[in-house]
């Protein structure tokens, strides 16, 4: 005997009692009277107990048909709903696209995007988690989102990674730092300033904390925020050194307000993105998010 009940029979079965009789049943159902009891018997059979009593003329359930009723209308609404929402899924033009981006994304390039994506595709369903890109690369493994926009993954063996852009890193100092006097960092000052950088989980303090390292420099002195314009404000009040890159913070270079110094001679530079799972194909939508993302960042580039 299987364990799992047979959905035609369960529906035959509310309907009879929906109805009260075989005869109306087998007419609602389009059925053959015959086939109605049929598979009334069949289900009794199945489930080892009596399901149904006639009281005169009309079929009404026994105490086990009763408890079999409650679920089995549970059961058959639910299938209803999902086959009304595959049917819409499976309309033209309707969907669903759930994306993870990292703060900078959300607020440089996503915008232009949902307003292009919008034009072409009204009906879907857009959801913005806005993360660093671990937590998104983790998201994304998890099958809570679509797609990954955000920074190259370190780890790419289950991903597939579409880059979009990429950058350079600076040192932003204030403009009395004896760096931006002389246009230049020292070496010899660099493990002794004060840090002003982005969360240690982000990918860009894991690079960050890679390139000094390679140079033999340990980065002690920290504080770590998980805001670009917070970090801004305290470069700003000349409470330490930030490492960002440029385009993000060009209003305030171009005011004066922070002035971007190279790292050095070998330039540290990071890779933008839309991170898939590897093997998994595109939707039409999708495969035009990701399009409207490549164009955006070169409308941010191209800006600044």
């Amino acid at each position: 005997m299987s364990d799992v009940i047979d959905s035609r029979q369960l529906l035959a079965f509310v309907t009879v009692l929906e109805q009260g009789g075989f005869t109306a049943a087998a007419r609602e159902l389009g059925l053959t009277q015959s086939a109605v009891t049929h598979s009334m018997h069949a289900l009794e059979r199945d489930l080892g107990c009596r399901l149904l009593d006639r009281l005169g003329k009309r079929i009404t359930a026994t105490q086990a048909g009763e408890a079999l009723q409650q679920h089995a209308v549970q059961i058959l609404a639910t299938m209803r709903q999902a086959r009304t929402e595959l049917t819409h899924l499976g309309q033209w033009g309707s969907g669903r696209l759930r994306v993870a981006a990292t703060a900078t994304v959300c607020q440089y390039v996503i915008p232009a995007v949902i307003r292009e994506f919008r034009e072409s595709f009204p009906n879907w369903t857009i959801q913005i988690e806005p993360v660093d890109t671990p937590d998104g690369i983790a998201a994304l493994r998890e099958r809570r989102v679509d797609i990954c926009v955000g920074l190259e993954p370190e780890s790419q063996g289950d991903l597939s990674f579409r880059k979009h852009a990429s950058d350079e890193l600076s040192f932003i100092v204030h403009p009395l730092h004896p760096w931006a006097e002389k246009g230049a960092a020292d070496p010899a000052q660099m493990a002794t300033q004060n840090y002003i950088l982005y969360g240690k989980r982000s990918l860009t303090a894991g690079i960050v904390t890679r390139y000094f390292a390679a140079k033999g420099i340990t980065l002690r002195s920290m504080i770590e925020l998980a805001n670009t314009q917070a970090i801004l404000e305290l470069v700003s009040l000349g409470l330490g050194v930030g490492i960002l890159a440029n385009w993000v913070i060009q209003e305030p270079l171009n005011r004066g307000v922070l002035q971007a110094i190279p790292l050095g001679r070998r330039k540290l530079r990071r890779s933008w993105g839309c991170t898939i799972l590897k093997g998994r194909r595109l939707s039409l939508a999708e495969e035009t998010f990701c399009g409207l993302c490549k164009a955006s960042w070169e409308q941010v580039f191209e800006n600044r």
